[in-house]
């Protein structure tokens, strides 16, 4: 509880706290998307070597579905073969990981901010060099109430949930033709249907906080996907050439 304390739920709440004051009017939504971007800075390496690794998965799909024909028979063959796949593309399927777990702390730090900074008459917890503006006022551009659900943010962030897994399902139409039903689970249609549709649901019944947040953060998400896919076609173009 102390390492969340002090490593995450302060550094969070300061931040805040501290944007919540600089930015003219007060205005907690925009503190959100300022410290939404800074955190997505911060870590932007490590994103970025994440979303990468998921691309080049996705260009691998046609040799992995090689090797598991080729050994269908022999499980420890067809691993063996798919890790040496890996290696010989300089892959690493667990890159992934982290930034998820990373994110799901940042959730958890945020939403727990939100969620007892809000609901009581002041705010404690704060560094001695960040003003104590008293009460956070939960208003975003004073159209969205930040500690009760909004609709409208939760369906924005479920379109840019499955935005952003369009943009890496490069494969998706060969996979529903040749794919197997677990693969076709795992590879296309989570990502595509069920996690934007997962989105949804919690979204729409978290503070408005917390979709705000994962709207900006997958904003971000997309741009720096963008940005890796048109450095690779210019890569293979300059190869081709």
């Amino acid at each position: 509880m102390f390492i969340y304390q002090e490593l995450l739920y302060r550094p969070i709440l300061n931040l805040l706290v501290w944007l919540y004051n600089i930015i003219p009017g007060q205005d907690l939504g925009l503190a959100i998307i300022v410290l939404t971007i800074i955190i997505r800075l911060v870590l932007y390496p490590l994103f970025h070597k994440s979303l990468k690794s998921q691309k080049e998965l996705q260009d691998l799909k046609p040799k992995m579905d090689a090797v598991r024909e080729k050994h269908k028979d022999n499980q420890q063959a067809q691993v063996q073969a798919t890790l040496a796949l890996y290696k010989e593309h300089k892959v690493n399927p667990l890159s992934s990981c982290l930034p998820l777990i990373v994110q799901l702390l940042v959730m958890i730090g945020l939403f727990n901010v939100l969620n007892h900074q809000l609901r009581q008459a002041g705010i404690d917890g704060l560094y001695t060099f960040v003003s104590n503006p008293g009460t956070l006022e939960p208003n975003f551009l004073n159209l969205v109430n930040l500690t009760a659900p909004s609709v409208w943010l939760g369906v924005l962030a479920a379109v840019l949930q499955f935005i952003q897994a369009k943009m890496i399902q490069t494969r998706a139409d060969w996979l529903k033709t040749r794919a197997d039903a677990t693969t076709k689970m795992l590879q296309v249609y989570m990502p595509l249907y069920y996690l934007p549709a997962l989105t949804l649901i919690f979204a729409i019944k978290l503070p408005a906080g917390l979709p705000l947040y994962w709207v900006v953060t997958t904003l971000f998400a997309i741009m720096q996907q963008f940005i890796i896919m048109r450095k690779q076609k210019s890569e293979s173009a300059v190869i081709a050439s």
